[in-house]
């Protein structure tokens, strides 16, 4: 069979030659086309490649719904028109050549924003009913479905730095326990249910405070079994604190409860005030940045450039690696959850391997981004998808096996602060402009 479709690039003379391609995929039954070659035009793009697959579709069925498609030859994305793409990777078009196809990568839909009254430092969309956020005004969140605002968190004296729900939600107790990072040097601890209530939002207190920092908080993270969890400073400092006895372990003291339009007087009320178990230290400039990704091991990030890795049992520094630039952020993922990837104060994303012997050298590098970079996050069902989000205002999707962004999404009129996967489709951000923003429809295979 052949081709002859629009989405190509050049003259008439290029149009006219051909290479000859096989379709393969891992999609199921409704979306395979059949094996035979084919002879399409070898200036097509991926638009044009996308077409062909469709229009195959159509033909098998006419129920069939165009959609993008993206193109893997020899395991790397198609971002070039075809005879380029060969021609770069040394590829012969004389035998057939066998093109898989996979559903493209791309937010379909943007809901409504969630509005703040301040900067939105923080995200968490580990929960599939509810989103996380932390705000500048002090408070963090819950929204019910990313649309309306349940619960309100207040205690912390200045701007939420960090929001992270603890092990995800209790679902025998239909209960939430999370942990908040503030300006205000302290980690506050908070458990309720998600039950219906009349009125919302919902006001909640913390059950404890975590006191031990010197300086601002700025990242928290919990080990995997939701026991422990571990906060980044200003201060230079990582601790580590215990919150599976909390709620009945520490001394007793009294706060002053902030006043809020629906109260009619301030009170005092008692709270449990806790320390942390142990301190990790080593780093000479501000944690921006942890994650536990294992029980007995910690990654940090820090202003002092360095990406570094904690044994927990022992608080010893086991892995320290020089990046050159000041870090803000860090995830681990990808290939066996083996991957650092991480972004500073320039606008490249960095993602390094430290299984790699004798080498500090990245081992993938994305540099589209035009300002610093605020936050990256790895899908939890790929080894090849990860986010990353920037002061320029755009949040960027990325597959390791191009490195061309798969979609850019730019509706942040300001800097983006935070982002996180939700749902495993959606993508959710919050930045300078006090807005979270939802994303969804992205297709992860």
């Amino acid at each position: 069979m052949d081709f002859g479709v629009a989405g190509g690039a050049g003259g008439s003379e290029e149009a006219a030659r051909r290479v000859r391609v096989r379709f393969t995929t891992k999609l199921g039954p409704p979306l395979r086309v059949p094996s035979a070659p084919l002879a399409v035009p070898s200036n097509l793009t991926r638009m044009g490649l996308s077409e062909i697959v469709n229009l195959l579709l159509e033909n098998a069925s006419a129920e069939h719904e165009t959609q993008p498609f993206d193109f893997l030859i020899d395991g790397e994305l198609v971002r070039l028109p075809l005879e380029e793409f060969l021609l770069a990777k040394g590829i012969t078009a004389e035998k057939v050549l066998e093109i898989e196809y996979i559903k493209a990568v791309a937010p379909r839909k943007q809901q409504d924003p969630c509005l703040h009254d301040d900067w939105v430092s923080s995200v968490d969309g580990s929960d599939p009913s509810y989103i996380l956020t932390g705000c500048y005004d002090g408070i963090a969140r819950l929204w019910k479905g990313g649309a309306a605002c349940t619960h309100v968190l207040v205690g912390h004296s200045g701007a939420i730095t960090s929001a992270h729900i603890i092990n995800g939600k209790d679902e025998s107790e239909n209960r939430f326990h999370i942990a908040t990072g503030s300006k205000d040097r302290t980690l506050r601890l908070w458990k309720f249910d998600d039950a219906e209530h009349l009125e919302h939002p919902v006001n909640i207190r913390e059950y404890k405070i975590l006191q031990g920092h010197t300086s601002s908080v700025q990242s928290i993270s919990s080990d995997p079994s939701g026991d422990m969890i571990c906060s980044g400073s200003w201060d230079g400092s990582i601790k580590l604190w215990d919150v599976k006895s909390s709620e009945v372990q520490g001394d007793t003291v009294s706060i002053k409860k902030r006043k809020l339009v629906s109260d009619t007087a301030n009170h005092v009320e008692s709270q449990l005030e806790g320390v942390a178990a142990s301190t990790l230290v080593g780093h000479s400039q501000s944690v921006s940045s942890v994650v536990w990704p294992e029980r007995e091991t910690i990654y940090s990030a820090s202003w002092d450039h360095s990406v570094r890795q904690w044994d927990v049992q022992t608080g010893q520094e086991t892995w320290n690696m020089a990046c050159g630039k000041v870090l803000n952020c860090l995830d681990i993922g990808g290939e066996s959850s083996a991957l650092i990837a991480a972004g500073g104060s320039d606008p490249i994303l960095r993602i390094w391997d430290p299984r790699k012997p004798g080498t500090l050298a990245p081992v993938f590098q994305f540099s589209s981004h035009s300002s610093w970079i605020s936050a990256c996050k790895w899908h939890c069902k790929s080894w090849f998808h990860l986010l990353s989000a920037s002061y320029d205002g755009k949040v960027m999707l990325w597959d390791l096996r191009t490195a061309w962004p798969l979609a850019i999404t730019d509706s942040h009129k300001e800097k983006v602060l935070c982002a996180d996967w939700w749902k495993n489709d959606s993508v959710i951000s919050g930045g300078a402009d006090s807005k979270l923003l939802i994303c969804s429809g992205v297709s992860i295979q």
